[in-house]
């Protein structure tokens, strides 16, 4: 580590500033890349991992109006609601109520590690903060993970210049302890590559990608600590136990982020030996090599030339790069053949030069960026256990870092024998203005998730997950039609995307077109029979054909393949209500009460089924113990003062009332049903102000007009007696 060795800065046309000021270069230029992703929604995996607990297909009673001067509301229509994935109650850790001890047992959706339904990503550092942006917030609001994210990158860009620092000038310490930093112009360059790379965008865009921006923080933290262990004195090296462990602990939290923050264990025992040791690697790998060893899979190396594609050129970005958007290659005549040989003819050549290369300098720096740029990658490589995906944006946040070590250095080769050092340098600043522009640009369509999902269809036209998606947002915003259309062309793309086809069920049961839902909801269960939700889906479809028994043992079945379903058993109650077998469906909803004990809906019923079945005492029961549980429910509010009404509570239903009102001012209902209250309480004047705001919001709602008329001759009938 004394000695002395080439300097990569002697030969570029680069400006020279002080290690803070190149800091504070780096952190802007990164910040400026990704500011306006601060005010983005939760896109995509967000919505799904962080927000999206509410539980899916619902079907609901319409409570209807009053009718001479009583208070009802019949069991009526039922809806549904559009189901999207699997993985949707990851929110549930970030919640105050539940035990911070939860989450060292749950994968990074939420599930159990013990259940065969788990992911198997295990990110509990990482739920860890969701929780606290969640807290700080007081809500879901995507302001606070955005800006927490952009300020992740920023920390790391200018953590990778000291990185950067090492890795291509070396690690040379001052007598005092202190490390000197020998390539200042070439450090600032590689930090400003990665700062500014476009690939990084879903990482930091898309709040789902705190979990890479968080181990690669930890991963550099302690990679540098690692050097801190080999600072040099007046003595020669000084090896501190010290800053080995909290290397060895900053390891283990990076790896709590992400799996992938294992491999820094990896990449210091390369740094270590090529570096510390001096290592030999070429009579190092004679000594271990005693055959050369097949390819097995020549799709999984064509996967590993688009990662290294997007690194290079990352213009064509996709939010997913599954079903269908990278076809295979099934022929070798495919042209696409020519990638991979490109590939593998780079990756040896720099191989060959980091092991053959009689210029240490050069093997130590080829060695390391390729070091930072395989050793990462492989927990994604699929050659070690299958991870689900072949090619995700993400992954490459740390190994860019390989990249811009290699891109800087063939920088400086270049420069070194270029004439015209100036015009190099111009096209790098170039290369890092067409990054910067490029950053804004993708950052701005991960703003919401309609142009995020737009933006992949140019890119990757035959990805069924890119239809499906395009699908859902026009249906979460009302567009049904529109919705249809992508939602059968991905079915069409995939056959068996059971996702799609039970959300495109959903929507062709609203629109009544029962029997083409329920072919597609068998087709799904069919195909995957442990789908719970369009077990439900197919009940609910059931039940609106009238096929009963039919729709009873689809909910079952749910009911079955996923144990708590408290939406299954909410449905479940409602078929029964329509079969009047009433004691079946209150224990069906308290069922649901019971699992999810904010079930808004459930309660509801079970106070409008008690209360048109005449049992008042017991409603009241329910309605109380309900509103202790969900106290700020207008509905709940609603329901029990029905039910306190008819029990002549007169004044504590007025409370209940006018505090439902309150919450929500224009439902025709609540001032409708208050108006009868007051009319039935002899309160006349009240009553005929509040039938006039209900029929002011709903002209036609249904008993109150009649109601209105009854008060107006009963007033009428009175002023002429007080004429008399």
């Amino acid at each position: 580590m004394a000695q002395a060795e080439p300097n990569l800065d002697h030969d570029i046309s680069w400006v020279l500033l002080p290690s803070y000021w190149a800091k504070i270069v780096v952190a802007l230029i990164s910040f400026l890349c990704f500011a306006n992703s601060y005010d983005g929604d939760f896109v995509f995996d967000d919505s799904e991992a962080i927000i999206n607990n509410k539980n899916p297909s619902n079907m609901t009673f319409m409570m209807t109006g009053i009718q001479n001067l009583t208070f009802i509301e019949n069991l009526g229509a039922s809806s549904m609601s559009v189901v999207s994935q699997q993985n949707t109650v990851m929110s549930v850790d970030l919640r105050a109520e539940t035990p911070l001890g939860d989450l060292w047992h749950h994968d990074f959706w939420g599930s159990k590690l013990s259940s065969n339904t788990s992911h198997k990503s295990y990110r509990p550092l990482t739920v860890l903060t969701f929780r606290i942006n969640y807290l700080f917030a007081g809500g879901f609001y995507p302001v606070g993970f955005h800006v927490i994210n952009i300020i992740l990158h920023c920390v790391i860009s200018v953590l990778m210049v000291d990185v950067f620092s090492i890795l291509l000038g070396g690690l040379q310490f001052t007598n005092k302890g202190r490390r000197l930093n020998l390539a200042p112009k070439t450090s600032l360059l590689a930090a400003l590559l990665f700062a500014v790379h476009p690939v990084h965008t879903e990482c930091v865009a898309g709040i789902v990608g705190r979990a890479d921006l968080l181990c690669a923080l930890f991963f550099l933290l302690s990679f540098l600590g690692y050097c801190k262990a080999f600072r040099e004195n007046k003595e020669g090296h000084h090896f501190s136990v010290f800053w080995v462990l909290v290397s060895v602990l900053l390891g283990a939290v990076a790896m709590l982020c992400k799996e992938q923050g294992i491999t820094i264990l990896g990449l210091n025992a390369v740094f270590d030996a090529m570096v510390i040791n001096k290592l030999n690697v070429l009579e190092f790998i004679q000594k271990l090599l005693r055959k050369d060893k097949l390819l097995e899979a020549i799709n999984y190396n064509y996967y590993y030339s688009l990662n290294a594609w997007l690194l290079l050129c990352p213009w064509w970005l996709c939010f997913d790069w599954s079903m269908g958007c990278i076809p295979l290659i099934k022929s070798v005549s495919d042209w696409r053949i020519i990638a991979l040989a490109a590939l593998w003819f780079c990756l040896i050549g720099l191989i060959c030069q980091a092991l053959c290369s009689e210029d240490s300098h050069k093997r130590r720096i080829l060695t390391l960026g390729l070091g930072f740029l395989i050793i990462p990658f492989l927990p994604a490589s699929n050659l070690f256990f299958r991870v689900g995906f072949v090619v995700a944006e993400r992954v490459i946040y740390l190994p860019s870092i390989g990249y811009c070590i290699l891109f800087t250095y063939g920088f400086t080769l270049l420069s070194k024998q270029a004439k015209k050092k100036k015009i190099l340098a111009v096209a790098v600043l170039g290369i890092l203005l067409i990054n910067v522009t490029r950053c804004a640009l993708r950052s701005s369509q991960w703003r919401s998730e309609e142009q995020l999902f737009r933006s992949a269809l140019s890119v990757c036209p035959l990805n069924a997950k890119v239809h499906y998606n395009v699908g859902k947002n026009l249906a979460d915003k009302g567009n049904q039609s529109a919705a249809i259309k992508y939602y059968r062309e991905a079915v069409r793309l995939n056959p068996k995307y059971v996702h799609a086809m039970n959300n495109l069920g959903n929507i062709l049961k609203e629109r009544n077109e029962l029997q083409e839902a329920e072919e597609l909801l068998s087709l799904a269960v069919q195909i995957q029979p442990d789908f719970a939700a369009a077990w439900m889906n197919l009940g609910i479809v059931q039940n609106s054909l009238r096929r009963f028994e039919e729709a009873e043992q689809s909910y079952w079945t749910a009911i079955k393949h996923r144990k708590k379903y408290p939406d299954c058993y909410y449905n479940l109650g409602r078929l029964y209500a329509d079969l009047n077998r009433h004691i079946d469906a209150l224990n069906a909803w308290r069922n649901a009460t019971v699992l999810k004990p904010e079930h808004s809906l459930a309660w509801n019923n079970m106070i409008i089924l008690l209360d048109n079945t005449g049992n008042l005492a017991q409603a009241e029961a329910v309605g109380r113990e309900a509103l202790e549980l969900i106290p700020n429910d207008h509905s709940l509010m609603f329901s029990l003062a029905n039910v306190l009404g008819k029990s002549q509570k007169y004044k504590e239903s007025e409370a209940l009332f006018l505090k439902a009102i309150k919450a929500n001012p224009n439902a025709a209902s609540y001032h409708g049903n208050l108006a009868v209250l007051y009319h039935r309480w002899g309160n006349l004047d009240l009553a005929k102000k509040h039938y006039e705001v209900s029929l002011k919001l709903d002209p036609m709602a249904p008993g109150t007009k009649e109601n209105y008329n009854l008060l107006r001759r009963k007033l009428e009938q009175l002023q002429k007696k007080s004429g008399a």
